[in-house]
């Protein structure tokens, strides 16, 4: 079985079109219907249905998309590792990095290694860290950081930091005047929370569910900067990593009374190929982590 009608039949079957996944592919629609037609009668099944232009996966067709995935997968890391074999001259780093540590602690780290390595591409997706987890385990990146009290099996991990999520008010809550707030204090007050799918967010439920309370959530939104807007001004209270909090944000941050700690990780696929670019990246971030770390 030839790897090309693999990869038309996958373009179709994720668009559902036969002439996006023309588009998406930059060829001729009428070379993807051949292509398909020829797939169909080697596999010996119909793979689509297809009635007034409209195209759907039969039976057969889903059980081959789960396969095609996989082929199409090691293909491109065959590929990879043939080309690599001339050295760490050209490559790319697909890495997910939560936003809120994409934003506040990554930075340096992603400008050091592209100042060291300037021949290689970095490609960050932002994304909570479950989505990436996903995206991670499909091959749709190589490298994520995570934040996973029992990482997928499909993973290996590396652990990079321990932070702790800090209860954070504005300089006028009563918050402000404790030493440290509890899970139920916490959860009588209206939170501005992420969305779904972010470790932030999980963290929380997962404290709601063991007090046994539904959270007030005022306000839910991904951007960190409007979080700490709307807190400052008094519409609510959230929960932030410390790393996260500016001198000019006029916030206070108090810890839990039970510590909430959170392990963040970098994982990669157990039975997939890290790339030299990935393999470079992985070293340098480890490396960079462990000088970050106090003595």
């Amino acid at each position: 079985m030839e790897i090309k009608p693999i990869r038309y039949f996958l373009a179709v079957a994720e668009e559902l079109s036969f002439t996006r996944a023309a588009e998406r592919l930059h060829i001729a629609q009428p070379a993807i219907s051949m292509a398909i037609k020829k797939l169909e009668k080697e596999v010996g099944v119909d793979l689509f249905h297809r009635q007034d232009r409209k195209v759907s996966l039969t039976d057969e067709g889903r059980v081959l998309l789960n396969h095609a995935k996989k082929l199409i997968q090691q293909a491109d890391e065959t590929a990879l590792a043939m080309q690599e074999l001339s050295g760490l001259e050209k490559g790319e780093v697909r890495v997910g990095i939560p936003s809120m540590l994409g934003s506040y602690y990554f930075p340096p780290i992603l400008m050091a290694f592209r100042h060291q390595h300037p021949n290689l591409t970095l490609q960050v997706i932002e994304g909570g860290t479950w989505k990436l987890q996903q995206m991670l385990e499909v091959g749709e990146i190589d490298l994520s950081v995570i934040v996973a009290e029992k990482p997928s099996e499909q993973l290996e991990t590396r652990a990079l930091l321990k932070e702790q999520m800090m209860v954070t008010v504005n300089q006028e809550h009563p918050f402000a005047q404790y030493e440290s707030v509890t899970s139920e204090q916490f959860f009588k007050e209206e939170l501005v929370m992420f969305k779904e799918g972010y470790f932030h967010r999980r963290v929380i439920d997962r404290l709601a569910q063991e007090q046994g309370v539904t959270p007030n959530f005022g306000f839910e939104t991904n951007l960190i900067p409007l979080i700490k807007s709307i807190v400052k001004q008094g519409f609510g209270i959230t929960t932030l990593l410390g790393m996260v909090i500016e001198e000019n944000d006029h916030l206070v941050t108090r810890p839990f009374s039970e510590a909430v700690w959170l392990d963040i990780n970098i994982a990669w696929r157990k039975d997939g190929y890290l790339s030299k670019a990935n393999a470079a990246f992985l070293s340098f971030l480890i490396q960079e982590t462990e000088h970050k770390k106090p003595a």
